[in-house]
């Protein structure tokens, strides 16, 4: 048996807002709007998604699940998302090379630093060793 992940659905008090913030921070595309539903991808035809769907209770703690991202610019991505409309948000993360920020509605997220280059790999090494013999 196998799963594929369809979407991930977003409770928010303005689906359609918080969907095209989304939609602007990824860089994603609408593929669905309705009055209770505003869904998001990274193409039309590419999964996973992001649904959006109302409700009328508020955000009250922190989120159980959210996305981390690893930009190749921590810093210039932190910016970007602030000057959409993102804010500096407080989980207990202490200092950290982490930032975590949440949407205008108050999802948390985390911009991680960006990873370092990996090692060469051992076989790699070898050819090019060979080759210069």
């Amino acid at each position: 048996m196998s799963l594929e992940w369809e979407q991930v659905v977003v409770d928010a008090a303005q689906p359609a807002a918080l969907g095209r913030w989304w939609a602007d921070a990824l860089g994603w595309v609408v593929t669905f709007e309705s009055d209770d539903e505003f869904e998001i991808r990274p193409a039309p035809d590419r999964l996973p998604g992001l649904v959006f769907v109302p409700v009328r209770d508020p955000k009250a703690i922190k989120n159980r699940l959210h996305p981390d991202f690893r930009p190749q610019d921590q810093r210039a991505e932190v910016a970007r998302l602030l000057a959409l409309g993102a804010h500096r948000a407080d989980v207990g993360q202490g200092k950290q090379p982490w930032v975590v920020l949440a949407d205008p509605e108050g999802n948390e997220l985390s911009v991680l630093a960006p990873s370092r280059p990996p090692p060469p790999h051992p076989a790699h090494d070898l050819a090019s060793t060979s080759a210069n013999r």
